[in-house]
C-alpha cells in the first residue's frame, strides 16, 4: 500500500538531504514535487493545499534552515504533519456507560461491511468481550446468510430476526437480548447500496434514533479513492460517523482515501483491513503510516505483529533444542508456520526500516511461493525422516518430490540448505559457550 507515493517521496527527500545547506528555494521546489505526489496518489485538492501551507511555513523557519541536517528536518517535519494529517494518534473505541455498547456499521455495497463487522467480531472476543453480530441488512438475503456463516467460523452468536419486516425492530430487539444475556457489544450490520439513496439514508437515521449507537463506524474501500471521501462526506452530514475503517489497503491503493478522509470529514480512522483473512483487521496508527509512506518502517507493529504470531512455550522449547543442537526438519517447519502466520512476507519488508526503499530486492510474491514449497515438502515426509533427514535415500527423496507437486531437485535443495543452516548454528552456539568466532561468521573489518 502507498509503494507509488512512498516511492515518490523517498526520491523527493533523497536528493533534499543531498544538500549541505537548504534555501527557500530548494524547499519550495521539492514542496512543488510533494504536491504532484500527493495529488497523483488521489489526495483531495484543498487537503494538498492546506497541507504544504503548514509544512512549507515551518521549514523555512530558522531552526531548520541553520540546523546541521537541514534536509532531514524538512522530512521530520513531513513527517509530523503527515501524522497531523491522518489524525494524531490512534482512535480506540468508545464503551457505553450502560452495556452493551452498540457498534453500527455502516457503508455502501461492495466496500467489505459484513466481512469488516466479523473482523471486529474477532478482534473484540480476543479481547474477551462477548460480541453479538447482527444481521441487520434486510434488503440483501445474501448479506445475512454471509454474516450467519461468519459467525458460525468465530464461534459468534449472529442475531437475524426471522420474520421481521422492520429494519430498527431487529436492532432493537438484538440489543434488549445482549442485554438480557450480558453480551456485549452488539455489531448492527446494516443495509448498503451500490450508492447513496434518500430510502437507505432515512432507514440508517431510523436505526440510529431507536437504538443510539454508540459508535458508528462507517466501512469504506480505500481502493475507490476521492469516490470514498465524498461517500463518507454524505454518510457523516446524515448520521454524524464517530470513525472510519478503511478496507482493501492491501491492494494496490495510492492513498488518497487515507491521507484525505479526517480532514474533509472530521472522522477518525479507526481500524484498516489489510487482507481477506478474518484476522487482517488493525488498529490504525497515523505516526506509524506515515513513517511507512516515509520509507521509515514500522518496527512497532512488526514486534506486534510478531508477539501474536510467535508462541512462547514453542520459542523456549526451540532455544533448548538449539543449544542440545537437535534441531529438526519438524522445528524448522514449525518455525516457518509461524513467520508466514505474521502475514504477507511484503507487508513485512514495508514495516522493516529502510528495507522497502531498496532496489533489487527479490520478488515477495516468488518468497512466498517458495516459503510453501518448503512447507509442502517436508509435509511430505514421515515423522522419522523429519526427524532424520540423513536417511532420505534416492528413492524417498522421489516420493516426497511427487507427493509434493515439486522436483528431486527441489527437495535436494532444501536438504542442503538445512544441512548447511544446522552448521551454521553448531557454530554459533560453541562461539556463545566462550570460543573464538568462526571464521566463516566473523563480520568483515572494513
Amino acid at each position: 500500500m502507498f509503494q507509488a507515493l512512498s516511492d515518490r517521496l523517498n526520491d523527493i527527500f533523497k536528493r533534499l538531504r543531498g544538500f549541505g545547506r537548504l534555501s527557500e528555494d530548494n524547499i519550495a521546489e521539492a514542496l512543488r514535487e510533494v504536491r504532484l505526489a500527493l495529488l497523483e496518489a488521489d489526495v483531495n485538492f484543498k487537503v494538498v493545499r492546506s497541507f504544504l501551507e503548514r509544512v512549507r511555513e515551518r521549514s523555512v523557519g530558522r531552526d531548520v534552515l541553520d540546523s546541521l541536517t537541514p534536509g532531514q528536518q524538512v522530512v521530520r517535519v513531513v513527517h509530523e504533519e503527515l501524522t497531523a494529517l491522518m489524525g494524531g494518534a490512534a482512535s480506540r473505541l468508545q464503551t457505553a456507560g450502560q452495556p452493551p455498547t452498540i457498534i453500527m456499521m455502516v457503508g455502501l455495497q461492495g466496500s467489505g461491511k459484513t466481512t469488516t463487522a466479523g473482523k471486529l467480531a474477532r478482534m473484540l472476543r480476543e479481547d474477551g468481550r462477548r460480541p453479538l453480530l447482527v444481521a441487520a441488512d434486510l434488503q440483501r438475503p445474501a448479506a445475512q446468510d454471509q454474516l450467519a456463516t461468519l459467525g458460525q467460523s468465530l464461534g459468534v452468536e449472529v442475531y437475524r430476526g426471522r420474520g421481521a419486516t422492520s429494519a430498527v425492530a431487529v436492532c432493537r430487539d438484538a440489543a434488549s437480548e445482549a442485554r438480557s444475556r450480558l453480551l456485549d457489544p452488539v455489531i448492527l450490520d446494516t443495509a448498503g447500496r451500490l450508492h447513496i439513496d434518500d430510502a437507505l439514508m432515512q432507514e440508517l437515521t431510523a436505526i440510529k434514533d431507536g437504538v443510539k449507537p454508540t459508535e458508528i463506524l462507517m466501512v469504506v474501500d480505500a481502493m475507490t479513492g476521492q469516490d470514498a471521501v465524498n461517500s463518507a462526506s454524505s454518510f457523516h452530514q446524515r448520521l454524524g460517523l464517530t470513525g472510519v475503517i478503511l478496507t482493501k489497503l492491501d491492494g494496490d491503493t495510492r492513498g488518497g482515501a487515507a491521507l484525505s478522509i479526517r480532514s474533509v470529514t472530521g472522522a477518525p480512522i479507526k481500524f484498516i483491513g489489510i487482507g481477506e483473512k478474518l484476522d487482517a483487521l488493525e488498529v490504525f496508527h497515523p505516526d506509524r503510516m506515515a513513517s511507512r509512506i516515509l520509507g521509515m518502517g514500522d518496527v512497532l507493529g512488526l514486534v506486534e505483529k510478531a508477539e501474536k504470531a510467535f508462541d512462547a512455550k514453542q520459542a523456549a522449547t526451540l532455544q533448548k533444542k538449539l543449544k542440545a543442537q537437535s534441531f529438526t526438519l519438524q522445528d524448522f517447519r514449525d518455525q516457518l508456520r509461524q513467520v508466514r502466520g505474521m502475514g504477507p512476507l511484503e507487508q513485512l519488508v514495508g514495516m522493516i526500516p529502510g528495507l522497502s526503499r531498496l532496489k533489487n530486492l527479490p520478488d515477495s510474491g516468488e518468497q512466498e511461493r517458495e516459503l510453501k514449497r518448503v512447507e509442502a515438502i517436508i509435509d511430505s515426509m514421515t515423522p522419522g525422516e523429519r526427524q532424520r533427514p540423513e536417511i532420505l535415500n534416492g528413492s524417498r527423496r522421489k516420493r516426497i518430490a511427487d507427493g509434493s507437486g515439486t522436483s528431486v531437485a527441489d527437495v535436494n535443495r532444501l536438504l542442503k540448505q538445512f544441512t548447511e543452516m544446522q552448521k551454521m548454528m553448531r557454530q554459533l552456539m560453541q562461539a556463545g559457550k566462550g570460543g573464538k568466532m568462526p571464521r566463516n561468521l566473523a563480520f568483515p573489518l572494513r
